[in-house]
């Protein structure tokens, strides 16, 4: 029976809900499942942007064929090669021997590596700017490689101002029904499976998600249609904002991640009077034993927040397996930007903290104290040391009793002229790059710090901050003029 959901009067959703999947990609447990989402789009032309996974590919062809509804597919848009969005594609081809493919030269390479050259015929290769006419809509394609494989395209529907975004703005869990995000709770129930998804998925690459986000800040956008998890009509400033910030590598909340790893509970020990000590002064900490928690959700936390505490034992005169495996991911995926604390044990040769520093050393964090080096069991003259990282970490988040530096002199700010964007600071640097339009130092003004309005937009929730809002703004996510901004309180 097929399961559909319109997305407006042209497109409709004919993805599926995969829940019996223990893992994603073979790596990311999925307990509450995923969606392999695929659109139609209903024209003088049918077009359909990518297929979905295999397993579920009896409800896509069901869904598919009942949003048809008797006609031919024309078109086929294929964002992404990975077979989670492809495995039904050769099935189709056979299916409509004439229907075309629209795909990126490099997926186009990748399509002979899995189906060989038989379909050669049926495809067009586009590249970025190129524009495909069904009738009443026309379709711009967008370059996103790395985002996150080389091969990666989106459409930005010109008519309907929707970008169709491949594997950007995802998320894990099931749709159960649901398809837009204003139909959930997504900040309470859904962000922590986004961060999830995104750190994991596309976190390695945040250079080349800045990219597509200077691109998309061109556009004027009315919805985001992912490959993966709920389609945005409204906020789009929130999922786009959390994409700016996650791809900049910078915290959301500061904060403490503790991740432990302990054979027989005295390195827990440890980090549970550390997490006391953190807790009862108001730091938020969240604690992971990485031997029992999936990487992926501790690679998570640790994009999260600003402080990062391993706690590890030795092993084999190294770092224990799970730790080290963490470890590994962290700096696979470039997390920059964070402080951190070590603490290793070892009851005869402690050793693990050389092995965490090589591991990490690439990445470049700050480090705040020197390494609690424990011998078994944690003693009572090392609760000393402890402290002394408890408070290292609580004074660097601006909680110490020490004295307070004199009020500094009020950051000047300079506003980019092209989208708006304030930099607050002494001076701008000569380099320095808008990091929502791509504009250089050359197209910064300085205002005067006179008090500060906030303006936001109706369409997006994107937030302007300055004296007042100029009359020719353009809000930088949807293109919104300065007539649908409206302050705020």
């Amino acid at each position: 029976m097929y399961c559909t959901r319109k997305i407006n009067d042209d497109y409709t959703w004919v993805g599926a809900d995969g829940r019996r999947l223990a893992m994603f990609e073979g790596v990311f447990d999925v307990p509450y499942g995923i969606s392999f989402n695929s659109y139609l789009l209903t024209d003088e032309k049918t077009v359909l942007f990518d297929t979905v996974d295999s397993a579920v590919r009896r409800q896509f062809r069901e869904n598919l064929l009942h949003a048809l509804n008797g006609r031919t597919l024309d078109c086929v848009v294929v964002h992404h090669m990975e077979p989670d969005h492809t495995a039904e594609l050769e099935d189709l081809l056979l299916l409509w021997p004439n229907l075309e493919v629209y795909c990126s030269a490099m997926a186009r390479n990748m399509m002979r590596q899995f189906f060989g050259d038989k379909f050669d015929s049926h495809i067009h290769v586009i590249k970025e700017g190129d524009t495909l006419t069904t009738g009443r809509h026309t379709l711009q394609f967008v370059a996103a490689p790395m985002v996150h494989w080389p091969e990666v395209m989106m459409t930005y529907d010109c008519t309907d101002r929707l970008l169709l975004t491949a594997d950007a703005f995802g998320c894990f869990d099931a749709l159960n029904g649901r398809l837009f995000a204003d139909e959930v709770n997504f900040d309470r129930d859904y962000l922590d499976p986004a961060r999830r998804y995104y750190t994991n998925i596309v976190g390695k690459y945040g250079p080349q998600v800045q990219a597509v986000l200077k691109k998309a800040a061109t556009l004027e956008i009315s919805m985001l249609l992912p490959l993966h998890g709920f389609v945005w009509r409204e906020d789009l400033g929130y999922i786009l904002g959390k994409y700016d910030q996650w791809s900049r590598y910078e915290p959301e909340e500061q904060g403490v991640l503790i991740a432990y790893s302990s054979v027989y509970g005295n390195t827990e020990s440890a980090a549970n009077v550390l997490a006391c000590r953190l807790s009862e002064r108001g730091v938020t900490v969240e604690m992971y034993d990485v031997s029992v928690t999936p990487v992926s959700y501790v690679l998570a936390a640790a994009f999260k927040f600003s402080h990062v505490v391993l706690a590890t034992t030795t092993y084999n005169m190294g770092v224990f397996i799970t730790m080290e495996n963490l470890l590994h991911d962290i700096a696979q995926h470039n997390l920059q930007s964070r402080k951190y604390l070590l603490i290793e044990n070892g009851s005869w040769s402690p050793a693990a903290a050389k092995g965490m520093e090589a591991i990490l050393e690439p990445l470049h964090w700050e480090r705040l104290a020197p390494t609690l080096t424990l011998k078994s069991a944690l003693p009572e003259e090392k609760l000393a040391e402890l402290e002394a990282m408890a408070q290292a970490v609580i004074d660097d988040l601006g909680g110490g009793e020490e004295e307070q530096p004199e009020e500094a002199a009020p950051a000047r700010k300079f506003v980019c002229k092209v989208c708006g964007y304030v930099y607050e600071g002494e001076a701008l640097p000569e380099d320095f790059k808008c990091p929502l339009c791509g504009a250089g130092a050359a197209y910064f003004k300085e205002v005067e710090n006179k008090p500060v309005k906030k303006f936001v937009c109706k369409i997006c929730g994107f937030v302007y901050e300055g004296a007042e809002l100029p009359a020719d703004f353009r809000c930088p996510l949807c293109n919104a003029p300065a007539t649908m901004f409206e302050e705020k309180e």
